[in-house]
């Protein structure tokens, strides 16, 4: 049963993944973190990470990772299955359209109208991150001065990085590190 609930609820993320992969991060985390509770949102920001570095699509990585996470292979397997379906038989429907009928116009205006929603998913999705990265919790504490100065430093050592362009890998890398080191300075000083 688990493995067919990972498939429909992937196919279903698959569906309504417009915009990239990025776009699918909103979705994902609805399904694992929030309606089954499969996952925390640490655990799944984590997914995430991993998704970036690792080659490929990043929606694809992150149903793989989740999908593994939650049942193993087999539970891999039908998450990227699930999550690659509908965009293939879309693919294939809307090509053979477009290639048929030329400017689709109605197509053109939906997919002009789902722009606007697609940022505010990522922008949603961006800001719960931020919230765990800063405070370590899932939601927004009432007291605020509670925010961790580790990841206040990395967060903005982390936004001046991207402003240079600086690859993904690296940048990835480049903050686990900075982690490792400031979090055992850290551990150090305290205790």
């Amino acid at each position: 049963m688990i493995y067919l609930t990972l498939f429909w609820e992937f196919a279903k993320v698959g569906i309504f993944c417009v915009g990239g992969g990025y776009a699918s991060m909103p979705l994902i985390q609805a399904a694992v973190v929030d309606t089954y509770r499969w996952m925390s949102l640490g655990e799944f920001v984590d997914i995430f990470t991993i998704s970036q570095m690792t080659p490929g699509p990043i929606g694809i990585n992150a149903a793989t990772f989740a999908g593994m996470k939650i049942a193993g292979i087999p539970g891999a397997v039908c998450a990227t299955v699930g999550f690659c379906t509908p965009s293939l038989i879309l693919g294939i429907v809307l090509a053979n359209l477009f290639f048929k009928y030329g400017d689709i116009g109605p197509i053109r205006g939906i997919l002009n109208g789902l722009r606007p929603a697609v940022v505010a998913l990522i922008a949603a999705a961006g800001i719960s991150f931020v919230v765990l990265a800063l405070w370590n919790e899932e939601t927004l504490p009432e007291d605020l001065t509670t925010i961790d100065p580790l990841g206040v430093i990395i967060l903005l050592v982390a936004l001046v990085a991207v402003r240079r362009k600086i690859g993904v890998i690296k940048l990835l890398a480049a903050t686990g590190a900075a982690g490792l080191v400031l979090g055992i300075i850290q551990q150090n000083l305290l205790g």
